[in-house]
């Protein structure tokens, strides 16, 4: 060899630098287009909540400087911004009890300050006494912290004057009609939009954590399955959200003028948002028990897998028609070719109770199908279709594989 020419093993790391560099500017760039997709999700979803406060923060101002005489008004606009805050839910027991903590902490503060003075044991006093007695009210989370934290305003920021009681009291009520009025009259939500965009959470994970459940039981792969199963485990939280999202919907549209005229769509979101939630649960159950399955070393046969990646299929097929609008036809089909797959999985069975059974599937596969024509159904139902006719139609699918 030589003298000028290295090695050949000394001029391979250098592509090897290169290829690690350019994988890890890779995984940087894909983590940036993911977390400028949430920031850009969570804007969408919430940017109208903001628009909302500080209409509701402006108009209360407005009205607390010019008609209740106050120089620097707080109250009312606070109070405004935080009925807009808890619009995700049912405003309006979330507006009384907002409304009864602020009263009954300006309450216990301004009786008993001019006794204890201003201090930090007559503030801790103060607050104990204001949230016993919201206890004892039976008032929910928002009542019990309106209270502790209007009460320690009361007993750290302002002078012990008990003459200020019913002014403050009438800037919280201003606050919270103010802030009532632009959730429901000025600038509502609009449900269907607002129900789309929650459901993005709920089915988009669903739908990844099947297809790496029904890829687990191709390769047989336990960790895997467990892993899909954990995934699917994660929604409650974005469940509880579409739930709450629901509620603010159906109350938007029963209260608010300008959105009275879309009550039979939401009529319709509603219940295939209900459907499509316990759908969500069903497939939970199936993956717990296909990874038991796999534990217990279990017959899979290959039409189980499929049958999985079409009902992940179908949830988004699912999500592109109700956007879309159009008729979901091919959900409808996806599904009943899914219970169609699980019956061949499952086996033939006779009519009769002495006729022959010929099970493919052991103990929790078998349970598994039970699990997924659940599923299927509540999905069926959440497509539109009625839930008599949707259990028909599971039967008939099943039927079919199993009786002919």
């Amino acid at each position: 060899m030589p003298a000028n020419q290295e090695p050949a093993a000394e001029r391979d790391p250098a592509p090897r630098v290169h290829d690690r560099v350019h994988r890890k500017l890779a995984d940087l760039r894909k983590w940036g287009k993911s977390a400028a997709n949430a920031r850009l999700y969570r804007l969408r979803l919430y940017g109208l909540l903001a628009l909302q406060a500080g209409f509701a923060a402006s108009i209360a101002w407005f009205v607390a400087y010019h008609f209740l005489g106050e120089s620097s008004p707080i109250v009312a606009p606070t109070t405004a911004v935080g009925i807009v805050a808890a619009s995700m839910g049912s405003r309006l027991r979330r507006t009384v009890e907002l409304l009864a903590g602020v009263t009954l902490g300006l309450a216990v503060g301004d009786t008993l300050m001019p006794f204890f003075g201003i201090g930090p044991w007559q503030t801790g006093v103060v607050v104990v006494l204001a949230i016993i007695v919201a206890i004892l009210l039976k008032g929910g989370g928002s009542l019990i912290t309106q209270a502790g934290g209007t009460a320690v305003l009361i007993a750290t920021l302002e002078p012990p004057v008990q003459e200020l009681s019913v002014p403050r009291f009438v800037d919280a009520a201003v606050g919270g009609l103010v802030g009532l009025g632009v959730g429901l009259l000025l600038v509502p939500i609009h449900p269907q939009r607002t129900l789309l965009r929650l459901t993005e959470p709920v089915i988009y994970p669903a739908a990844s954590a099947l297809h790496i459940v029904s890829a687990a039981m191709r390769t047989r792969d336990l960790g895997q399955a467990e892993r899909g199963l954990r995934e699917l485990r994660k929604l409650g939280a974005p469940v509880v959200a579409l739930n709450e999202g629901l509620a603010a919907a159906d109350e938007v549209v029963r209260l608010a003028p300008l959105r009275r005229r879309e009550r039979r769509a939401q009529a319709f979101y509603g219940e295939s948002i209900r459907h499509l939630e316990r759908s969500i649960y069903s497939t939970r159950s199936l993956a717990r028990r296909l990874a038991t399955a796999l534990k217990d070393d279990e017959p899979i046969p290959e039409e189980f897998p499929a049958a999985v990646d079409l009902l992940a299929a179908a949830l988004l097929t699912l999500r592109w028609s109700i956007r879309a609008g159009c008729e979901p036809r091919e959900v409808r089909a996806q599904i009943l070719k899914g219970v169609e797959l699980v019956g061949r999985a499952q086996g033939a069975s006779s009519r009769t109770t002495s006729g022959p059974h010929v099970h493919r599937l052991g103990y929790s596969g078998l349970i598994a199908v039970g699990e997924f024509r659940t599923a299927a159904h509540d999905l069926l139902v959440s497509s539109g279709v009625e839930t008599e006719r949707a259990a028909a139609m599971v039967r008939a699918a099943v039927g079919w594989e199993q009786h002919k």
